[in-house]
């Protein structure tokens, strides 16, 4: 059993209590959030999970790191943390840019999968201030988004390290240094690599951990502690789980009743976060909990969000769909999205009901590229036009009309093939808003969906202002100038009448 002594409020650390649990407005008007998804596996600038696929002989992560830094039985994760030095880490002016970019949110990892943690942890000597750095990256990405109004949130990764570090207890099978162990196994840095030897098998080598969350109890209440470590200094306005309600939830225990006391860890976290938050907002919870577990029953305690997919309709509870414009951590060797397949994923979610965190990949220095740079511009320029349609905005009837679909597969997020018959929608109060995903060569927008019912008053083009129209039968046909206010999605404004 674990325990934590959480803080008191409207919340109990049950199913019962947490599903009374209602969406803040902040979080239902703001739809775009930016996440820095960064650490010391950035380092090596060779792509996600590092830490744990640098110890898996033969992956391309294990050749890069051998060739490049050396063996992992002389120079382990432990050695790359102290690289991190993030000595141009300017988060005022990447927040800056964020907000320009159309951000009403920000959210920075506490700790991914490789049990650094990016704070001034008392808990763990592991982290950014003591070692790398030598800063509290968390506090100063706080204070660059308290100072812009935004609301903070942050992302834990850390129920599934107990079993995903297990790589670093191996030793190479073949070659000089076959038989030597790697320095996971060096119990001057337990703390840093756990004590999960029993999780490695070098005849069973999956590239997913198996299990993904242990049954635990030690590791369980050390999360717990962890966890209300991060609420009790940041007070975060939104906490992110990476998989689902930790630790029942887990992407090999789907069916786990309710009343399964691994849930317990996970229960109390989301009760303390919400009564931390009300109690500092007169006794009404304004903080997020996010967690990738669909079961009703379970995503009904917070926000349901999706790694780099999303839903194929309109959800009546808000939810959140998080990306990156490349791989998680920085990698050379990426390709990132386009600035217009960005600015589609954010349209089509939002007609959904969603919001979109997208993650900015960040070199270990702390900057940003080019590209990225200039995918954050452009949609600044966007946003300027069409961020009218966006903001504070709820879902019409129908998520949008016309025959292309965003492909609901796991992490697959190809780029749409849009026709100009492709439209997603938006309302706010008697005002509907119309994004065409492909301008027409004609120059005319035919909408569809509307009846007779829905008198239009006037159509405007955001960007241009107002542009004819007619309404024969119901459906809508806009006459639109020959000149697009923005080359990515135009979005047009339809009053209906009331």
């Amino acid at each position: 059993m674990v325990k934590a002594n959480i803080a008191k409020g409207p919340f109990e650390p049950t199913f019962e209590s947490l599903t009374k649990f209602e969406c803040p407005e902040w979080f239902r008007d703001a739809k775009l959030g930016i996440w820095s998804h960064w650490g010391a596996q950035s380092v090596p600038m060779y792509g996600d999970w590092y830490a744990r696929n640098m110890y898996y002989e033969g992956s391309e992560q294990y050749r890069y790191h051998i060739r490049h830094y050396g063996h992992p039985s002389k120079f382990g994760y432990k050695d790359i943390v102290q690289l991190w030095k993030a000595e141009k880490f300017d988060p005022e002016s990447l927040m800056d840019l964020y907000v320009a970019a159309g951000a009403k949110y920000f959210v920075a990892q506490a700790m991914h999968h490789d049990n650094f943690f990016n704070y001034d942890s008392k808990i763990h000597r592991w982290n950014s201030v003591n070692m790398g750095p030598k800063k509290d990256i968390v506090a100063m990405w706080k204070a660059a988004a308290s100072r812009r109004g935004l609301p903070f949130g942050l992302t834990e990764h850390l129920g599934a390290t107990f079993s995903w570090f297990q790589f670093n207890k191996g030793q190479d099978k073949e070659g000089l240094y076959a038989g030597i162990p790697y320095d996971g196994n060096d119990p001057e840095y337990e703390d840093l690599y756990l004590p999960n030897r029993e999780h490695y098998d070098p005849n069973n080598l999956q590239t997913e951990p198996t299990p993904w969350y242990t049954d635990n109890s030690w590791w369980h209440q050390r999360w717990l502690d962890v966890i209300k470590e991060v609420i009790d200094l940041y007070q975060p306005d939104l906490l992110y789980s990476d998989g689902g309600l930790p630790f029942a939830s887990a992407w090999d225990r789907k069916d786990a009743p309710l009343d399964d006391p691994l849930f317990e860890a996970g229960l109390q976290a989301a009760a303390h976060l919400y009564n931390t938050s009300a109690a500092a907002s007169g006794g009404v919870n304004r903080a997020v909990y996010n967690q990738k577990d669909r079961r009703q029953s379970v995503y009904r305690i917070g926000i349901l969000d999706i790694e780099r997919s999303q839903l194929p309709g309109i959800k009546p509870d808000p939810w959140q769909t998080d990306t990156c414009v490349g791989d998680w951590f920085y990698h050379v060797k990426n390709e990132y999205k386009k600035p217009g397949h960005v600015i589609e994923i954010l349209v089509d979610i939002i007609a959904k009901n969603g919001n979109l965190l997208l993650n900015i990949p960040q070199k270990p220095d702390g900057t940003i590229d080019d590209e990225c740079t200039y995918i954050l511009q452009e949609m600044a320029k966007w946003i300027q036009i069409c961020g009218e349609g966006v903001y504070g905005t709820r879902p019409f009837r129908i998520s949008g009309e016309g025959q292309s679909r965003v492909v609901i597969d796991h992490f697959k997020e190809d780029r749409v093939e849009w026709n100009s018959s492709d439209f997603r929608f938006t309302q706010k109060g008697n005002t509907l808003y119309a994004f065409q995903m492909q301008w027409p060569e004609d120059h005319r927008a035919v909408i569809r969906t509307l009846t007779l019912a829905d008198k239009v008053e006037s159509v405007r083009l955001l960007g241009v202002g107002e542009v004819p129209f007619e309404q024969p039968y119901g459906a809508l046909i806009v006459s639109l100038p020959d000149r697009q206010p923005t080359p990515y999605v135009n979005c047009l404004a339809i009053e209906l009448k009331p």
